[in-house]
């Protein structure tokens, strides 16, 4: 199997080497944990879009650090079923409640703005709908036919939730044939109820396997926050179970604490300690990797695409007749 390495990755270097924890702010960020403040003509572009569709996108609900790069390249993830979780994630800074109804027009508005940004990859995700059965699984599948619909040729991702396991909500998303299944694990199993109380790790496991039995020619991808309590060994044992799942994208990030409400830092991995992850990953077998410090889980998604289309991992799907 032929691994690809993201030339544009994180490189090691020599920031960490001299770094202590500050004693009296153990939290105080290290000098290799810079973001980016959003700006410019693309930013601005996509910002005007969201408002004018009232779309919501995790980008900003989440307080994604990679907000002013990725809207900056006119890439964007778009954060459906709106903007209240029925799920308390103790990392997550989308708000939680009781949500509205779904709005069944929204994959249309989102069809709509990926072909006015004229994107040939897009990333789909959604708050947790736990009070309906099919957790909302329709909306994914809605939006993936609208978009093969209105902009052939351009490749589909959607990061799902667990739908607690329902296999039965996961095959209606599976049946409109995403590019991309994504699902993140998160964090380590022992840390499960402490970091996302609702969610099991069985769950996630099951959601990824199941994905890829249901679609042998998905991609499927998965995502690890590092810095919530884990050892590096721990971390390494997930990895090592999502590629007993045959998962092909692997995503590992630092996690940063969105307010004192949520749960503290519990310790910054250096950059060298990225770039070990993502050896282990692709000799693991994973076909890509992104790991450092401020990677999220659709972080250069566009690029990952770009490098496994080359190698023909991807499989586009047939654009579908309008209904």
């Amino acid at each position: 199997m032929t691994n690809v390495i993201d030339p544009n990755a994180i490189p090691t270097t020599d920031a960490s080497a001299g770094w202590q924890p500050d004693p009296k702010h153990p939290r105080r960020r290290p000098p290799w944990i810079k973001v980016r403040a959003p700006h410019g003509e693309n930013y601005e572009r996509v910002y005007d879009l969201m408002r004018g569709q009232k779309l919501h996108t995790v980008c900003e609900e989440a307080q994604c650090p990679n907000l002013g790069e990725c809207w900056g390249r006119g890439t964007a993830t778009f954060l459906m079923m709106g903007d209240t979780c029925t799920r308390s994630c103790g990392f997550c800074d989308i708000k939680t409640g009781r949500p509205s109804p779904l709005d069944w027009n929204e994959p249309n508005r989102v069809a709509e703005s990926v072909r006015t940004l004229n994107l040939r990859h897009v990333v789909i995700t959604s708050v947790n709908r736990d009070e309906r059965p099919d957790g909302g699984a329709p909306i994914f599948a809605m939006v993936i036919r609208r978009i093969r619909q209105l902009q052939p040729g351009c490749s589909i991702e959607v990061l799902i939730p667990d739908f607690k396991g329902n296999e039965s909500a996961l095959k209606i998303v599976m049946d409109a044939q995403p590019e991309i299944l994504n699902h993140n694990v998160e964090t380590v199993p022992r840390l499960f109820r402490k970091v996302q109380p609702q969610d099991k790790y069985e769950w996630a496991m099951k959601t990824l396997e199941n994905a890829k039995r249901m679609d042998p020619l998905v991609l499927t991808k998965s995502g690890i926050m590092v810095g919530l309590g884990e050892t590096f060994d721990e971390v390494v044992e997930v990895m090592r179970d999502l590629a007993q799942r045959e998962v092909d994208i692997l995503t590992i990030g630092q996690y940063l604490q969105p307010s004192v409400k949520h749960l503290p830092i519990e310790r910054y991995y250096t950059p060298d300690e990225f770039d070990r992850f993502k050896e282990i990953g692709l000799e693991l077998g994973f076909k890509w990797v992104e790991s450092g410090p401020l990677v999220r889980s659709s972080y250069r998604a566009d690029l990952q695409v770009r490098g496994l289309s080359k190698l023909n991992y991807i499989h586009m799907r047939p654009a579908v007749e309008q209904e």
